[in-house]
């Protein structure tokens, strides 16, 4: 039997450097964010397809992993970021100077406690796992890369083994981690490498 892989990659580090960036902020990848990309892959090509982001900080490098080894690229927009509303282009430390009540509430229960303007958490992850059925039907029995951010793919592991949305922003997603699912038996083959 035949199984249908799925490796999901984090982009590499931003311009800007570490803030909230959701699907307002379109930075694109800056030199270290590149070199971890482009160590992350290695010289792997073994995928029949790439799934990105529309983000900068995803789809160029998507398009150039897709032109080097002549592999099929896909853009879904519905694996763009989760909307941070007004903590977009903030850092952690600026959150938690303006509110530490509401960024520790936040992280405490991020379903009931959004912060103003967030993208609602139950929309965010039903837009990506409908998005994430359709491509693994689409591509099904093939080797597919996504190439999205730490939110969508904590929303698809969260989906994966069935936990609830309260404990999304417990996995910890790196710059440039690269996770693998066997979407054909929903096993987590490994996180965040």
């Amino acid at each position: 039997m035949q199984s249908t892989i799925v490796d999901l990659i984090r982009h590499g580090e931003p311009q800007g450097g570490s803030m909230y960036r959701g699907h307002n902020i379109d930075d694109p990848l800056s030199e270290k964010g590149w070199q971890q990309m482009w160590h992350a892959v290695n010289d792997n090509n073994h995928w029949q397809q790439i799934i990105s982001s529309p983000m900068l900080r995803c789809e160029e490098f998507a398009q150039q992993l897709s032109d080097k080894h002549d592999i099929p690229l896909q853009i879904e927009n519905d694996f763009k970021e989760v909307g941070f509303g007004a903590w977009e282009g903030l850092t952690r430390d600026q959150v938690k100077q303006k509110n530490i009540d509401e960024y520790n509430n936040f992280y405490l229960d991020p379903v009931s406690n959004r912060p103003e303007s967030f993208e609602p958490l139950d929309n965010f992850i039903n837009r990506v796992t409908q998005t994430y059925e359709k491509v693994i039907k689409q591509y099904e029995n093939q080797h597919i890369l996504i190439v999205a951010h730490a939110g969508v793919i904590r929303a698809l592991l969260a989906y994966i083994v069935y936990a609830p949305a309260k404990g999304i922003y417990n996995f910890k997603i790196n710059n440039a981690g690269v996770s693998q699912i066997d979407a054909s038996s929903r096993d987590i083959i490994f996180i965040n490498q």
